[in-house]
């Protein structure tokens, strides 16, 4: 049996994570947190208190009765946290022993069907395929809403799925620019009608002013890229907006950067989306 100095490296040998660094009197298997993990993935609102509260309740009617308090919640985030931390830096040592480390790994390796090109291979019509689009569904409100401070979260994502907000913004001005210029355009020269209108009546390509009721969400959303056979390219956060032109295009711009030219995207209002 190895030495261990400190009692956290004794837990974690026996399968147990503390929620303390030096002195933890509270600890929690990793069976709880990798089940709690897959739970949350697939139920992203299931949430630390309602883990805690069944925990407890699992415990009740036995020799050790745990009634639930506040302070319990912080301590499973707390561990969760550390647990996401060491699943994070395995991963990191698997991909550089296996030489996955290198830039865009994953985006050139994802699917096979799509990104792999045999010797000799004919050019196709478009050599990748993607869709891409927003969903509301995974809103988080913003605390200023309510009067409240906001939290700092220092978390920064390590994924290379996730495209981060300041890349994002980078294409806000560019929008614009091309806003004014058309215009500019429009005033002074006499342009023939769109043989279509769904830009008119497409709620998602309607005028930014329709959509100020998103500014009260930290986060609206997100919008994500996904190859033809549904594997997940990449991803970035909506916040405070709704389905702007500067998230499709700063992941058209990623794509292109990684796979080159020959590709098309699948987007619902792509007829609004010519037009940055």
């Amino acid at each position: 049996q190895p030495h261990h100095q400190y009692p956290n490296e004794t837990l974690i040998y026996h399968g147990y994570l503390e929620c303390s660094p030096i002195y933890p009197t509270v600890v929690i298997s990793l069976r709880t947190l990798a089940a709690y993990h897959q739970i949350h993935q697939v139920c992203p609102t299931f949430s630390f208190q309602a883990q805690s509260k069944t925990l407890c309740f699992l415990h009740d009617g036995s020799t050790l009765l745990i009634p639930y308090r506040p302070y319990l919640m912080t301590q499973l985030s707390a561990a969760f946290d550390v647990y996401l931390q060491i699943l994070q830096h395995i991963d990191q040592r698997l991909s550089t022993a296996l030489k996955r480390d290198t830039p865009n790994w994953r985006l050139l390796n994802t699917c096979p069907a799509c990104f792999y090109k045999l010797e000799d291979e004919p050019d196709l019509g478009f050599n990748w395929l993607v869709s891409m689009d927003g969903n509301n569904s995974l809103k988080r409100w913003d605390p200023a809403t309510y009067g409240k401070n906001p939290r700092l979260d220092s978390h920064k994502v390590r994924s290379d799925f996730w495209i981060d907000p300041d890349t994002v913004d980078k294409f806000s001005g560019e929008v614009r620019a091309h806003a004014v210029s058309d215009t500019l355009n429009d005033e002074t020269v006499e342009t023939n009608p769109a043989p279509f209108s769904c830009t008119d009546r497409w709620k998602n390509a309607g005028p930014e002013i329709q959509k100020k009721m998103f500014s009260i969400f930290d986060e609206s959303g997100i919008f994500i890229a996904s190859c033809r056979h549904r594997f997940v390219l990449l991803a970035c956060d909506m916040i405070r907006s709704g389905e702007l032109a500067k998230y499709p295009l700063a992941i058209v711009d990623k794509l292109l950067a990684t796979y080159g030219k020959g590709g098309a995207c699948a987007y619902d209002i792509g007829c609004a989306f010519t037009k940055t």
